[in-house]
């Protein structure tokens, strides 16, 4: 049977290692490529310009490759649950085909949808592509549970062996027999979407570093390996959060969006240091990197449904669990994450997002965080530990909002955990362990350079100020043209008086843990 396929392109924005792809253009005579704009996941209240921008890039990149084998992207509007069924009829459709998405909202929504394909005689196939192994098989393996430790996590790895090969992207004589019906109409309702029409003023842009699609992905990760010196000499901690250009990849926003496949970016880095001469092979280096990749994947373990209230919901869902009362919050909350009695304190979490805090450090990360959509990860471990345990006292779930609506690499799964990590409330337990807003930055630049770049309005203090402005006599604040109280805020908190009350606090909090927490995620 011939059939007429639709490949709904979710988070896999390739055409490279996509087998979900691949088995929509079996015994296909028609298909339509669609992305869904779905309002629960797409709109301005938890998406930030520079993830729209990014979007759009990658869109339009796929729109290109595939109009390079006689296709094209169809992009629609509205929520999938109403969208399908038309489409099923319009295009008297017989398969549909997608990648497998782990998230909560995406579970919910792919069961409604096959509900639907179900009802309207729709074929059903989803293939997984997004992460390195299924994440069920892992969860089976350890009888049923998420592991609850890196290294369990790695030795159930160990039994199944190295992920699967990626598989090339289709070509011209994958689509010999495919056609892609395409008209005027087509063109006016399923058109790329741009940032007009999405409600952002384009005159306001800066440049944009990292621009989205899978072919500026593949160009990057071919640059980077070819750096095989580099490549098996990485050391994580070596690099620095306030260098004026990455010190790593950024390869993140693009494994996120699946304009790059986790396995590609496994086994390029496998066959680099396979290929590399002796003197060059450096084990722990290599592991490094692989273990990095691991670690952004095993995150997406603890989103079964065990584990949910601990690793935070999808945006919409926050706000749901955010009507319930503290008491019942606490009641469903998983035992695995530690119960921190958080602060509220919108005048706080304002300065801390808005870049007001009184720390330059701090506050020229989140300049280049609500510029650029990137941060280096030691700068995102800074100012999520002075939003939380460090200084500020606020939960970490409001800080995961933040960084889901302005990161490009926000992975729903990875960022919860990571939060969890650096407020000490799951994964790491050692809360007496604090970043100095002054004295962390100043480890890898001295002068302040990444302050000036990011805070112009302090770039002519002298070096020995920088990071500390307030403490500038009267006359250097003149002559630097920024007087501090006035032009810049002074610190919100007395940093070295606040942190030593936080970390009492944390001691009361991980005393009043259940015997049972104790027993917690760790990435070792």
């Amino acid at each position: 049977m011939a059939h007429t396929c639709i490949h709904w392109f979710r988070k896999g924005l390739r055409l490279h290692d996509n087998p979900a792809l691949m088995a929509a253009l079996r015994d296909c005579k028609e298909l339509y490529p669609v992305f869904i704009l779905d309002p629960h996941l797409h709109n301005n209240s938890c998406v930030g310009v520079n993830r729209w921008r990014f979007l759009i890039g990658a869109l339009k990149d796929l729109d290109c490759s595939l109009r390079k084998l006689n296709s094209r992207l169809f992009v629609v509007r509205g929520k999938p649950e109403e969208v399908f069924p038309k489409l099923f009829n319009q295009w008297k459709v017989t398969k549909l085909t997608y990648e497998y998405d782990t998230e909560p909202y995406s579970l919910s929504r792919d069961k409604k949808v096959t509900a639907l394909a179900k009802e309207h005689g729709v074929e059903v196939i989803y293939k997984i592509s997004h992460s390195l192994y299924d994440i069920e098989r892992i969860i089976v393996e350890n009888n049923g549970k998420p592991p609850l430790t890196y290294n369990r996590m790695q030795a159930i790895v160990k039994t199944l062996g190295p992920p699967k090969r990626p598989i090339p992207a289709p070509t011209m004589e994958d689509m010999k027999d495919v056609k892609t019906p395409c008209s005027e109409k087509h063109e006016k309702k399923c058109g790329m979407p741009t940032l007009e029409e999405l409600g952002h003023d384009t005159a306001a842009f800066g440049e944009e570093k990292f621009p989205g699609g899978e072919q500026e992905a593949l160009r990057r990760l071919d640059e980077h390996m070819k750096r095989m010196g580099w490549v098996c000499s990485f050391e994580k901690p070596q690099t620095s959060p306030n260098s004026l250009s990455p010190s790593t990849t950024v390869l993140s926003p693009y494994v996120t969006f699946g304009c790059l496949s986790a396995r590609t970016f496994w086994w390029r880095l496998t066959d680099v240091y396979q290929g590399v001469s002796v003197t060059l092979k450096c084990p722990q280096h290599y592991i490094l990197i692989v273990k990095k990749i691991s670690w952004i994947r095993s995150t997406q373990i603890l989103q079964c449904p065990c584990m949910a209230s601990c690793c935070g919901e999808s945006s919409s869902t926050q706000r749901v669990w955010g009507s319930l009362t503290s008491t019942r919050w606490r009641q469903l909350c998983n035992s695995v994450c530690t119960q921190v009695d958080w602060d509220t304190n919108p005048e706080y979490l304002a300065a801390w997002r808005e870049a007001r805090t009184g720390f330059p450090f701090i506050d020229a990360i989140m300049t280049q965080l609500r510029q650029e959509g990137w941060i280096h990860h030691l700068a995102r471990h800074a100012v999520a530990c002075f939003l939380t345990r460090g200084d500020l006292w606020i939960s970490w779930e409001e800080g995961q909002k933040v960084f889901e609506e302005l990161l490009l690499d926000g992975d729903w799964a990875l960022n919860a955990g990571n939060w969890q990590w650096l407020s000490a409330s799951a994964f790491f337990h050692q809360f007496f362990r604090v970043y100095s807003p002054v004295a962390f930055g100043k480890k890898t630049d001295k002068n302040g350079d990444y302050i000036k770049k990011y805070l112009p309005l302090l770039k002519k203090f002298p070096a020995a100020y920088i990071y500390e402005p307030w403490k500038a006599p009267r006359s250097v604040q003149q002559a630097a043209g920024c007087i501090v109280g006035k032009d810049y805020p002074h610190p919100i908190v007395q940093h070295e008086v606040i942190s030593k009350k936080n970390i009492q606090r944390m001691k009361l909090a991980y005393a009043k843990r259940s015997p049972d927490s104790s027993e917690s995620p760790s990435k070792k």
